[in-house]
C-alpha cells in the first residue's frame, strides 16, 4: 500500500464520523483510528490522564487529613498480541505485588511481526495486571499499574 492511499484513508477518517478503520491490501494492514479528546494512547506520568488517584476523606475533617494514593497506568502503545512471558513455557516477566525498576521489561507486544518491548516507566510495585496473555490488545488498553 503506497503513502498516497494511506493519506487518503487518514483524510477520510478525519472527515467522517467513524472512530476506526482497518484496511488490508495484499500483506499490509493499516489501522486508523480517532481518539477522543483527553484520551491518551500510551503510558502517562502520574497525575495525568493515565493515572489513578483516590482520596479518603472523613466527614468534617480538614484538607490536611486527606489520604492520597497515586498509581501509574501502563497502557498499550500499539495494537498487537500481548506476551507476558519472554518465551513459551517460561515464567512471566512480572506478577502482582512484584517490585519493578524503571526500564525493566514488563511485556512484549507483537505487531506485524515486530516485537515491541514495554518497559516500566518508573520504579514501584505492581498493583494491577491484565489477564490477557497471548491475546490481542488495543492501543490504550490498561496493561498494569505501578504504585
Amino acid at each position: 500500500m503506497d503513502l498516497s492511499k494511506i493519506k487518503t484513508l487518514i483524510d477520510f477518517v478525519g472527515r467522517s464520523n467513524i472512530a476506526e478503520l482497518t484496511v488490508t491490501e495484499k500483506d499490509v494492514t493499516v489501522r486508523i483510528f480517532r481518539t477522543s479528546p483527553g484520551q491518551e494512547a500510551a503510558a502517562e506520568p502520574a497525575q495525568k490522564a493515565g493515572s489513578t488517584t483516590s482520596f479518603a476523606d472523613d466527614a468534617g475533617s480538614d484538607a490536611s487529613s486527606r489520604l492520597e494514593k497515586t498509581s501509574y497506568a501502563v497502557k498499550a502503545p500499539v495494537f498487537g498480541v500481548l506476551h507476558r512471558t519472554p518465551a513459551p513455557g517460561e515464567p512471566p516477566f512480572i506478577a502482582i505485588g512484584d517490585e519493578v525498576e524503571e526500564g525493566q521489561t514488563l511485556f512484549i507486544i507483537e505487531a506485524m511481526k515486530v516485537f515491541h518491548t514495554i518497559a516500566a516507566p518508573r520504579s514501584g510495585r505492581i498493583t494491577h495486571l491484565t489477564e490477557i496473555d497471548e491475546g490481542e490488545v488495543e492501543t490504550g488498553d490498561l496493561l498494569a499499574e505501578i504504585a
